[in-house]
């Protein structure tokens, strides 16, 4: 049966402390700039002010889809990003959080969904700036969700657990369930803390929720969330467990993930997860304990809407959007040449093996293996655009790798 549940609106430790299934959105970032009101290279996202009704849409897509999360479009909205390397600055950072905040809380508002406040990592922890100075960003960005009410927090995309630890410890300040999530995979993170290791210091920090997002494949990111909840628990803590990985396959990502691929970020599409791989990723989700299932970059709605099918029993409900899909391809039946009415079957899907179409194109490719992690001289950042002086030797070093 297609429906929403009904019933008052719970808070998400309510609803993973009573067992049940949280469904996040995708990649807003990717999805944007896709679309046309997103700058790849800066990743802000000026969208939520400049272009409200695109935004809009998309989390009703998503609601739609399956969600029961609208994260505020605020990904790299601290206004040290937004300054950085020549980005030109339209909006402040907190013109941009109120204006996602009102767009997720709108849309929110038509169905069974939650509104989550994101902060992320920050170019003056990469540049070494002190403690207090990288909190005071946090604490800026944390001031608009408090003034919006949005009902949890989000630290996401930290690839340094101590830069996480301070985000925690900052909005933890607002009394709100706070979500911890760090793109790192089973190596851990760049200073080599182990994801055990990682989890606990999070939970310490005031976690709620621990988990993984983005930089690398959903098998990968499962994986290393049960390492996670593995070191929580022999560290005798209790948290929830959330999971957003990518959506494209990255077998071959050495420990900063797919940034490192030489595809990054124009040519993945070759590597894009089809939607019946996404109900192996969220039955594995399923089967590991992880109870808060997402997605990040390169995830659309209709990759959320295959999460939400594939635990439909144990949510006892579909998605609105699967009027217009049928189980596991059953619109098909209605098509006109026999051999696709073939197709719509589950086992068809399950065992397909989709070819690339690419008579030459490799299975797997080098990363970039630079190796420079917080407080490298190429990492330092600067509010100038970068110069040709600075990008010559880049170039020279690229070259010099492949």
């Amino acid at each position: 049966m297609i429906m929403a549940p009904a019933g008052a609106k719970r808070n998400i430790l309510e609803r993973l402390d009573a067992g049940e299934i949280v469904i996040g959105d995708g990649g807003f970032v990717f999805a944007l700039e896709k679309r046309g009101y997103v700058k790849a290279g800066p990743w802000t996202p000026e969208a939520a002010a400049e272009h409200p009704e695109a935004v809009r849409q998309l989390h009703r897509e998503f609601l739609r889809a399956g969600s029961n999360v609208m994260q505020t479009f605020t990904f790299y909205a601290s206004d040290d990003k937004l300054e950085n390397r020549g980005n030109a600055q339209r909006f402040t950072g907190a013109q941009i959080n109120e204006a996602a905040c009102d767009l997720a809380r709108e849309v929110a508002n038509e169905g069974d969904a939650m509104v989550a406040g994101g902060v992320s990592q920050t170019p003056s922890y990469l540049s070494c700036k002190s403690e207090a100075e990288v909190k005071g960003i946090f604490k800026k960005q944390l001031n608009v969700f408090v003034k919006k009410n949005v009902d949890f927090m989000i630290a996401e995309y930290f690839e340094h657990v101590e830069e996480a630890e301070w985000a925690v410890q900052v909005l933890k300040t607002s009394g709100k369930p706070v979500c911890a999530s760090l793109c790192i995979g089973p190596d851990g993170d760049l200073n080599g803390v182990s994801p055990e290791d990682c989890a606990v210091k999070l939970v310490k920090a005031g976690a709620n929720i621990v988990g993984i997002n983005c930089h690398f494949d959903p098998m990968t990111c499962v994986k290393t969330v049960k390492m996670m909840k593995e070191g929580v628990e022999r560290a005798g803590l209790k948290a929830h467990y959330m999971v957003q990985p990518l959506a494209y396959h990255t077998p071959d990502c050495n420990c900063q993930g797919f940034i490192d691929l030489p595809e990054f970020p124009f040519g993945l599409e070759p590597r894009i997860l089809t939607r019946w791989d996404m109900h192996k990723y969220a039955r594995e989700a399923f089967n590991v304990g992880i109870r808060f299932i997402g997605g990040c970059c390169g995830f659309e709605p209709y990759h959320i809407r295959a999460v939400a099918e594939e635990l439909a029993t144990e949510r006892g409900y579909l998605p609105a959007a699967s009027v217009k899909h049928g189980n596991w391809g059953a619109g098909l039946e209605m098509h006109t040449k026999p051999w696709v009415r073939a197709r719509a079957r589950q086992d068809y899907w399950e065992k397909l093996k989709p070819a690339s179409g690419r008579p030459k194109c490799p299975s797997m490719s080098t990363p970039d293996s630079w190796g420079v992690t917080k407080g490298h001289a190429d990492l330092m950042q600067h509010k100038e655009a970068t110069s040709l002086d600075e990008l010559k030797p880049l170039f020279e070093k690229a070259k010099a790798s492949h």
